[in-house]
């Protein structure tokens, strides 16, 4: 289901990209061999809560489950993509900021900020399964299909096993030889991370194995200035991918809106 200012999104940026029917972010210079710049079109526009301070987003099954933060107001919340409804939705305690959230084997984790303190949730019905400690600021937080992945804030990612939550390894990012800094939310996509970059309109694509940047997606322009209305929207933040459709989901902190998108490809 379209808004109707996605629809209004859509005909700009299909008028803007011409026959290509995409839209490009500015050229990006400088980029280390073998980083594939991107821009992106538009597949679909859903509606999104606008109250939500979005610091985590995941697909499954046909929903999407969403951690939201700030302090009185985090949760984590089974959502209906085609109307933006709230299905479900579990409070956290006022004490804790919520931040990032990924689905792993039919649980739902989520990190808090400073409290070092995570939760593990019953996808089914969002129900608390029981808690896990960690040791730096929790951010974003994806998995691999073997090991859950956390950001901090930081360039450093690191690989934790999930019933412990041992920390196993850990790389940094780096991007011609400069470490990658304010990695926040977080996906694993097709045997690559994408991560949003706080404070930028900008997702890096990272190789798990070398924390090599390999891909940047510039989503300048995704949300216009002119059709934000009602709260102020703050930054890109929220990434979800559905694995058998094949399709990647953005969003940002307060956005009306959702937003299914393919990467294009950009000439050198």
């Amino acid at each position: 289901m379209r808004t109707d200012s996605g629809i209004r999104t859509v005909k700009r940026i299909l008028a803007l990209g011409c026959c290509l029917c995409l839209i490009s972010g500015p050229v990006l210079s400088a980029d280390a061999p073998g980083v594939q710049r991107f821009g992106y079109q538009i597949v679909h526009v859903f509606p999104h809560d606008p109250d939500a301070w979005t610091q985590g987003l995941a697909w499954s099954d046909g929903f999407l489950y969403e951690g939201t933060g700030r302090y009185g107001h985090s949760s984590v919340r089974r959502i209906c993509p085609r109307t933006g409804k709230i299905l479900s939705r579990h409070r956290l305690n006022d004490q804790f900021y919520g931040e990032g959230l990924a689905l792993f084997r039919n649980r739902l984790y989520q990190l808090t900020w400073h409290s070092k303190t995570g939760f593990v949730y019953d996808r089914a019905d969002l129900r608390l399964i029981r808690r896990f400690s960690y040791d730096t600021q929790g951010w974003g937080l994806a998995h691999d299909g073997q090991h859950l992945i956390l950001s901090n804030g930081s360039a450093v990612l690191r690989f934790l096993e999930p019933s412990r939550f041992r920390e196993v390894r850990r790389i940094t990012v780096r991007e011609n030889g400069q470490p990658v800094r304010r990695l926040n939310e977080l996906e694993y996509v097709a045997g690559r991370i994408y991560a949003n970059v706080w404070k930028t309109d900008r997702v890096v694509i990272i190789a798990p194995d070398s924390g090599q940047v390999v891909g940047k997606i510039d989503l300048t322009g995704l949300l216009e200035v002119g059709e934000r209305g009602g709260r102020q929207p703050d930054v890109l933040n929220g990434i979800a991918y559905d694995a058998a459709g094949r399709r990647l989901f953005v969003t940002g902190k307060y956005w009306p809106s959702v937003f299914e998108i393919r990467p294009v490809p950009l000439a050198p």
